[in-house]
């Protein structure tokens, strides 16, 4: 199970879940630190770990550092912070968790959705002030999901759950990806800027990385127009926050909920400023149950790696790496 007789050195680094830390710690002989920083460890353990688990945040240069390095489990569907195309290149495995949040976060993007058109944040605040008793009724709110139709960036795995979800409502669902995906009756738009000018809500569930970054831009949120309401709950990086708040600011679109930021968990001020937003703290999958899934799953393709000698979920990037 490793290169001495003991169990495999597996590297925790950063904040992970707890459940995960546990079975980790009791299958193998775990090593922690706080962040990615190989200053925090001794040679020894550099020469021993064969594995590293976390939350995102594992660059080139912190692969190339371990010698001995098989397999990156990450704690998460995505994973565009940790550098997979390199840790293939280098025969290095890299895993992720999809699925088992997959329903959690469609219920959470149907319900940020609803959130963000019916103003209930703000609703349930004029409540507990009192405004109800003194003022009279909130008021109507301007934004309705009747009539809606519904454009979705990244109709993966949790767009697809959002896009069933949504039929039920009685919208109509249209979809951007890079290529169209098969079996779906949904309109396809070559480009996000033909599905922003067909549509007037915009569910942003697409990846992180390069080729996603900033791509609902000044020109992507102009085409969705006056009566656009954009929703993320994929990667903040998707979004130019600048201007979106601009957007929100002078009317370019109505509304926006947001569960994701670009450098979280700093929220840029002037989104926190803008009018007609729900923002929360990047809350999709957190949930008791969903969070355990993910933890049990990142420790699953350890135990499989060094059991099996395969990983369970692999990410495309690391497809092709076989155990040595």
């Amino acid at each position: 199970m490793s290169i001495s007789s003991g169990p495999a050195t597996v590297l925790v680094c950063g904040n992970l879940h707890g459940h995960a830390v546990k079975r980790i710690g009791e299958a193998f002989r775990l090593v922690r630190i706080e962040r990615a920083d190989t200053s925090l460890l001794s040679q020894q353990d550099i020469a021993a770990v064969r594995a590293i688990s976390a939350f995102g945040g594992i660059d080139a240069d912190f692969i190339d550092a371990f010698p001995n390095l098989e397999i990156i489990a990450n704690f998460g569907v995505g994973y565009d912070s940790v550098d997979a195309a390199h840790a293939g290149a280098k025969g290095v495995m890299v895993t992720n968790t999809p699925d088992v949040l997959t329903e959690e976060v469609a219920d959470l993007t149907v319900a940020l959705l609803l959130s963000t058109l019916r103003e209930l944040p703000r609703a349930e605040a004029w409540l507990r002030q009192g405004r109800w008793a003194k003022e009279g009724f909130y008021r109507l709110s301007p934004l309705s999901l009747r009539g809606r139709s519904i454009g979705i960036f990244g109709l993966g795995r949790i767009g697809l759950a959002v896009a069933k979800r949504l039929e039920a409502f009685g919208v109509t669902v249209a979809y951007h990806n890079r290529r169209p995906v098969d079996g779906v009756d949904y309109a396809y738009h070559a480009t996000l800027k033909d599905l922003a000018e067909a549509v007037d809500t915009l569910i942003c569930i697409a990846p992180g990385g390069a080729a996603t970054e900033k791509a609902i831009n000044a020109e992507i949120l102009k085409a969705l127009g006056p009566d656009g309401v954009l929703v993320n709950t994929g990667r903040g990086t998707t979004v130019d926050e600048d201007a979106l708040a601009a957007a929100l600011s002078d009317g370019t679109i109505a509304a926006a909920g947001l569960d994701v930021f670009a450098h979280e968990p700093y929220v840029p001020q002037a989104l926190l400023d803008a009018p007609h937003t729900v923002l929360l703290p990047h809350v999709a999958s957190a949930s008791v149950p969903t969070r355990r899934a993910m933890a049990d799953l990142c420790v699953d393709n350890l135990v499989s790696w060094f059991g099996a000698r395969k990983a369970l979920t692999p990410v495309p990037e690391t497809a092709h790496v076989k155990a040595k």
